[in-house]
């Protein structure tokens, strides 16, 4: 599996936000999409999914032409993990879990025993199985986020999108949403994810795209990457790039003046 964006431009109707945006994606593969609000992150994740039309370029998989695929064929192949989701409805986490198949059954029908397979399968995947019956209102935000993945994974997708998966979570929450990327993409999954916390891409990803006022500016493996040169650019502000010893990864932290 090869995920290929060839020069793509997006917006929204007639305003462009981003332009000239190139990267592959292969399967097994994480993708850590870094840049400060505003720079068009969750349009390109919009437009990744069929969401939003692409301006200019284009988005294949496997050398097709995604925009001529049906919304069901690119929602089989894509998934999406949102950065916040609310939810009004007393759903179980095993029906929520099992909304992720939608894209997979045929007009009118409604679960059967695949399904629930594949939805058990999810839970069991991301060990949160014992929340199965729990009421996904009632439950953690961490909790919340595993089971959004769940969600995702149910689909049995080839590309797994995900916008700020560690948005609003405390310290622990995030650092095992980090690890659940790393185990799922080694498991063949192609995953691309946004983060507002750049050491998060030492973490987890195998390489790291900056992207700034809708154009890349950097694209690569971790330690080329992210550089106080290239964050303070990216967010304007210094940076301080701290190698861990022994670990082979890096922290980064702000300088205050």
């Amino acid at each position: 599996m090869r995920l290929a964006v060839e020069n793509l431009a997006f917006g929204h109707g007639a305003r462009t936000i981003g332009a000239d945006v190139s990267f592959t994606l292969d399967a097994g593969e994480v993708l850590c999409l870094l840049g400060p609000n505003g720079g068009g992150k969750t349009t390109l994740f919009k437009t990744l999914l069929g969401l939003l039309p692409p301006q200019a370029g284009r988005i294949r998989l496997d050398g097709a032409d995604v925009a001529r695929w049906s919304r069901a064929k690119v929602a089989r192949a894509m998934a999406y993990v949102p950065q916040a989701h609310a939810a009004f409805f007393p759903f179980s986490v095993r029906e929520v879990v099992l909304m992720g198949r939608a894209a997979r059954l045929k007009p009118f029908a409604g679960p059967g025993r695949v399904d629930a397979a594949a939805a058990d399968r999810a839970l069991a995947t991301l060990g949160i199985g014992h929340l199965s019956e729990r009421i996904y209102t009632e439950i953690s935000g961490g909790e919340r986020q595993m089971v959004l993945i769940a969600r995702a994974l149910a689909g049995e997708p080839q590309v797994l999108i995900m916008d700020e998966p560690t948005a609003s979570l405390d310290f622990g929450n995030q650092t095992r949403v980090l690890e659940q990327v790393r185990r799922l993409s080694a498991t063949g999954i192609a995953v691309v994810l946004s983060t507002h916390d750049p050491g998060h891409a030492f973490l987890c990803a195998d390489r790291v795209a900056l992207l700034h006022g809708g154009r890349l500016i950097a694209l690569g493996p971790p330690e080329a990457t992210i550089t106080p040169e290239t964050l303070r650019r990216l967010y304007g502000v210094a940076v301080a790039v701290v190698p861990l010893p022994g670990h082979g990864r890096s922290v980064c932290t702000p300088v205050l003046s």
